[in-house]
């Protein structure tokens, strides 16, 4: 029997990709997604389910029909700035949904579980790189709602004996053109992309703050490779089986980028010039966030492999250049 691994919001950027990556090695992934953005999602190696990732009915005739080894749980709201604006959906789909899934998983003993964290949780931080072990005092109800179920999660694993493993996203970019796979957010608001479209339709780009207590002024984050998180997935699943404990881990490069860096290097790989305009900070928007991930490469035996800065934007230009076509 082909074994099964259930993705709620696999059609999505990383959720897509993630799948791929267990298609690689052997798994057929049952993808469980609304398509929100409007994305595109026609993969032989995947069963696409459009239905919410916490319809009961939906979830019970999934684990009694595929029996599913984990769950790794990538749907979410993720716009900060829309998170400030409108914390509702924000509590709704990132935490009451997720205790939902969680409570119908467990009814059908399925405890292994891999969940779609954020460095968002860590707020406003001045270190060089945050360990894991650093406080939480997220500065956006986003990060609120991941550092929440990350809580959940503590207590079930107590009470219920839930098996987790949190990976603390950084900021994640770059795609898999070849398999046609693309970040297709509508609208978009992640840096890169909305960089990348500026730049080849000559649009203004925003800095929001170039006061910030950085190099440049500018916020630095730290950029990782989709296919290197995919690949962090992979890790924590093996990492549940051969029987070790629940934990939390940073996904990142472990090297921080300005925006100005983000900015002068894509206009390069585009060959493109950039219409810069400088605009005020956004509520909830820290200066720096950049990962320390000795802990994933000790334990997991994870190490990023791709998450070079000029070929993460370099497979975003040709992307966005395909998708184009």
């Amino acid at each position: 029997m082909t074994k099964t691994v259930l993705i709620t919001g696999g059609a999505g950027y990383i959720g897509s990709h993630t799948a791929f990556y267990f298609s690689q090695k052997g798994y057929h992934p049952i993808i469980l997604d609304t398509l929100i953005h409007n994305q595109s999602f026609d993969h032989a190696w995947a069963t696409l389910l459009q239905y919410d990732f916490a319809e009961r009915a939906v979830l019970q005739d999934i684990f009694e029909q595929y029996k599913p080894e984990a769950v790794i749980h990538c749907a979410a709201e993720i716009a900060v700035g829309k998170s400030v604006q409108q914390p509702f959906c924000f509590y709704e789909n990132n935490v009451s949904k997720t205790i939902s899934l969680l409570d119908t998983m467990l009814q059908h003993n399925v405890t292994n579980f891999i969940f779609s964290s954020s460095a968002a949780i860590y707020g406003d931080v001045q270190l060089g790189s945050i360990p894991e072990e650093h406080s939480k005092e997220p500065v956006n109800p986003y990060g609120k709602t991941k550092l929440m179920i990350e809580m959940v999660l503590q207590d079930f694993q107590k009470a219920y004996n839930l098996n987790f493993i949190c990976l603390r996203y950084f900021n994640v970019a770059g795609s898999l053109v070849d398999h046609n796979l693309h970040e297709q957010h509508k609208p978009e608001t992640h840096v890169l992309p909305l960089l990348i479209h500026a730049a080849f339709e000559q649009k203004p780009f925003s800095i929001f703050g170039n006061d910030y207590d950085t190099k440049d002024g500018t916020c630095m984050r730290d950029f990782v490779h989709v296919w290197d998180v995919a690949h962090a997935h992979w890790c924590a699943l093996q990492h549940m089986q051969q029987g070790n404990p629940s934990d939390y881990f940073n996904i990142g490069s472990g090297v921080g980028a300005s925006v100005r860096n983000l900015i002068e290097l894509t206009s390069n790989i585009a060959k493109k010039e950039m219409i810069i305009q400088n605009s005020q900070k956004r509520a909830g928007d820290p200066a720096l966030l950049i990962a320390n991930v000795a802990k994933a490469a000790n334990i997991l035996k994870w190490k990023p492999q791709y998450s070079d800065l000029h070929f993460i934007i370099q497979s975003a230009v040709q992307s966005f250049k395909k998708q184009k076509e």
